[in-house]
């Protein structure tokens, strides 16, 4: 299977129209006809449903899609990686997390690493543990941060010192917000909004001290900002961290939980990671900045 084709392919599902992917490519279109019809026969599986005016992607051909934008970054960034030269720092730093304020102490790190190194360029990709941990091993995030436990078989990782405290999100008009911390047992009736990310239920589960069958939990989210909006529709109680949503201003409140539950949170990389000079860089600036505060 060749990058070309691949590239051929993927501008097809862009276009979902071979004639106008074939002018994108600045191909005839028989000659990119056949080339997507040898690579259907190369892997034995049709990729494409070819209408009168439209093509769509079938089951196989999606998973291709996804797996042939993986393949052409990771090329894109190795040859970037490769061919900079060798006296300047530059390039691109991915960092893969859940919504977490600690994301704050990394900002920090890459600010004073593009001060001094202003051809560094970072990217926060957004999703739960089980997104960074695949965009890990594929080799598309340098770098995760992970809340709770980690699999310290997979990963090398520095243990960050920020904590989250988990909570509830409520309406300033609930029941409960005239409270200042929320007890387990006022919440065994309540409906709840609860996060996706199975990793980090089973500590709020034993908080509770209730199995999720006795639980009434209306909803689940993974990101805070689509479960806030159900929170002020009046749809439930939300478990979130502290200082994601802003709720000054708003028909909403944060209660911590009581007694008191925190995360701690890891940076991780692969074990087998090579990095680039703007990726050690940053690394070695996190590290330095956080045993400069540990001292202080």
């Amino acid at each position: 299977m060749e990058l070309r084709v691949l590239q051929y392919f993927l501008a097809v599902a862009r276009e979902q129209n071979i004639s106008a992917a074939a002018q994108s490519l600045h191909l005839t279109q028989p000659t990119l006809s056949r080339q997507l019809r040898e690579l259907e026969d190369e892997l034995g599986k049709q990729l494409l449903i070819r209408g009168s005016r439209k093509v769509t992607l079938t089951e196989d051909g999606m998973l291709l899609r996804r797996r042939a934008e993986e393949i052409l970054d990771l090329v894109s960034r190795t040859e970037q990686e490769v061919m900079r030269p060798d006296e300047a720092v530059t390039g691109d730093v991915y960092i893969g997390t859940g919504e977490t304020d600690g994301v704050r102490q990394l900002a920090q790190a890459a600010k004073r690493v593009q001060q001094a190194h202003p051809g560094v360029r970072f990217h926060i990709v957004s999703g739960d543990a089980v997104d960074v941990c695949e965009r890990l091993d594929k080799g598309l995030l340098d770098f995760g941060v992970l809340l709770g436990d980690i699999d310290r078989t997979r990963y090398n990782y520095m243990a960050l010192p920020m904590k989250d405290v988990w909570g509830v999100l409520m309406r300033c008009d609930s029941p409960l917000a005239g409270q200042a911390t929320v007890s387990p047992e006022q919440l065994w009736d309540k409906p709840l909004i609860l996060s996706r990310q199975a990793d980090n239920k089973s500590g709020l589960y034993r908080w509770l001290g209730r199995e999720p069958t006795q639980l009434h939990t209306v909803a689940t989210y993974n990101l805070i900002y689509n479960a806030s909006l159900m929170v002020d529709e009046g749809m439930g109680y939300a478990f979130t961290l502290d200082k994601l949503v802003n709720t000054e201003s708003s028909n909403l409140c944060f209660r911590p939980l009581r007694p008191r539950l925190e995360l701690g949170m890891h940076l991780v990389w692969k074990k087998s990671q090579v990095f680039s000079k703007a990726a050690a860089l940053f690394l070695k600036e996190l590290q330095t900045h956080l045993a400069d505060e540990g001292e202080s």
